[in-house]
């Protein structure tokens, strides 16, 4: 064994002491360190199973991946924890002002890395680039309902809403600050400038995300020095990669790898009930779907769920209950039950529905997105199969999906999909069978008049009345094939802690040294 000091001089031990009072040595400068309290520098690096397609948080509702690694970089007005509670972000308090009013007051000094404030000016302007159509906003439709924003001072700003918004704080656990000038003179989706612990270091598209812990960050010193997030849409690969020790955080993998990933003492696997609901979209603007509600409850008859989620999921998965609505929503409707598998009678209401001879259908399936997605889809297509619809599966990159389900407005006749909502509150889920939302494909005034008075009350229990009759009314109708809440599985080195959520989020933040 060979020692090199500062000079690049080799120093050969004669015996075994020089190497023992070496190691002592480093013994005892570690503790030194750790009782100074000086951190020794530690990296983190998290594999994700899809790409980041964009850094520029309007231009993007995907929680998992870009909203994720852009949570990094800026500010949201409010936050919402790994316990799933609010608190407070850029904003310290919020308070509603009657009934179309909410105030918020502001953290003072907060600035971004260029000099410019990030006061209620900066506010009012973000919200008003989401507005904006010129924008082409994605997340538009979370923040629609504000009509006019009032800077009353510069750390107290004003949110007028149009009718009553009751989850607008939660709302703004969505809403990244940007900062004006620059935005202005930059590209925001492939560079970012935020007020957040981490500044952004590299971005290679399809490949990796580098992050370095800003020195002058207002808040608590983030955890760690370098977080990158390295893009791996296989799983086999993100699990080796994690058993190899290259990365240290690892999610959306197969159940059936937990007990692989234990035996090997290399890491830590477990799961987390998730708050996203999987189902099979219908696509009920076109035949064969459109005015058919007795074929969509035929295909909700020939779906076993059970069985899926015993043999794919390892019983990990929570069976919906006819809604998209998991306990931890507002609105929840506990009076409903999950719908029973029974072929015979989903043969019968075929015939009825017209296809006493069975028929044909595409099922797109988005890969690297949703747990276990394509296995899933198979075993639907089968259990479909036995009682005559032929179901072809297309399968789709996430982001090239996202662009034919949002831009071109192309949905195939069902797709397998996931939405989850970080208000966990019903009127943002349900939002999205609205007739007026582009991703409802399904036209239903007399659900979507119902969603809308459920949205214009801060009156908790007629809200919860009113999502009461909607979940009934979304169950009796059943555009969709209700699936389940499936988990989200994770896997960690065993020198870090991921507190672990269901709400999609994967964050530096939420990730400590053991």
């Amino acid at each position: 064994m060979a020692f090199q000091n500062s000079g690049g001089h080799r120093l050969a031990p004669t015996d075994g002491r020089l190497a023992r009072c070496t190691a002592l040595g480093i013994a005892a400068a570690t503790l030194f360190l750790g009782a100074t309290g000086i951190a020794l520098a530690r990296d983190l690096t998290i594999a994700l199973p899809t790409n980041v397609n964009t850094l520029d948080p309007d231009k993007s509702t995907t929680v998992g991946t870009d909203l994720s690694v852009v949570s990094h970089i800026y500010t949201p007005l409010i936050d919402r924890g790994p316990d799933l509670k609010l608190r407070p972000g850029l904003a310290t308090s919020w308070t509603p002002v009657g009934d179309t009013v909410w105030r918020f007051e502001l953290r003072d000094g907060v600035t971004f890395p260029n000099g410019e404030k990030l006061d209620a000016d900066a506010v009012k302007w973000n919200v008003e680039r989401i507005l904006d159509p010129k924008t082409g906003a994605r997340n538009k439709p979370w923040f629609a309902n504000i009509t006019e924003v009032r800077v009353v001072s510069p750390t107290v700003v004003e949110f007028v809403t149009r009718g009553a918004y009751p989850d607008l704080p939660a709302q703004m656990s969505m809403f990244f600050l940007m900062p004006p000038k620059w935005t202005a003179e930059h590209n925001p989706s492939t560079t970012a400038l935020g007020s957040g612990p981490y500044e952004l270091a590299e971005f290679v598209s399809g490949d990796r995300i580098v992050l370095k812990a800003r020195k002058d960050y207002w808040g608590e010193k983030p955890a760690f020095d370098k977080v990158t997030f390295r893009v791996m849409p296989e799983d086999a690969a993100r699990i080796a990669a994690l058993l190899a020790g290259d990365v240290d955080l690892v999610t959306v993998f197969p159940t059936s790898e937990i007990k692989r990933i234990n035996d090997s003492k290399r890491a830590k696997a477990s799961s987390v009930t998730g708050t996203r609901a999987m189902f099979v979209k219908l696509n009920a603007t076109r035949p064969p779907f459109k005015d058919n509600p007795k074929l969509w409850r035929a295909l909700n008859l020939a779906v076993d769920r059970t069985a899926i989620n015993d043999g794919l999921l390892d019983g990990l998965g929570e069976l919906e209950s006819c809604q998209v609505l998991s306990p931890a929503y507002f609105g929840y409707n506990p009076d409903l039950k999950p719908i029973p598998y029974d072929p015979a009678k989903a043969k019968a209401l075929l015939a009825e529905a017209g296809y006493p001879d069975g028929l044909s259908i595409e099922l797109e399936v988005p890969t690297g997105r949703y747990i276990q997605a394509s296995d899933i889809a198979q075993v639907v297509a089968a259990q479909l199969a036995e009682v005559g619809v032929k179901a072809t599966i297309r399968e789709l990159e996430f982001g090239a999906f996202m662009n034919k389900y949002l831009v071109a407005r192309n949905l195939a006749d069902t797709a397998y999909f996931g939405l989850g909502w970080p208000t966990l509150d019903a009127g943002g889920l349900l939002n999205f069978w609205e007739s007026d939302n582009p991703q409802a494909y399904w036209d239903n005034p007399d659900f979507t008049k119902l969603a809308r008075e459920a949205r214009s009350t801060n009156d908790t229990a007629k809200r919860s009345a009113l999502y009461k009759k909607l979940t009934q009314s979304m169950c009796d109708a059943a555009p969709l094939i209700f699936m389940f809440f499936t988990p989200i599985t994770y896997a960690e080195s065993p020198d870090i802690e991921w507190q672990a959520r269901g709400d999609d989020w994967v964050r530096a933040m939420d990730v400590k040294l053991r």
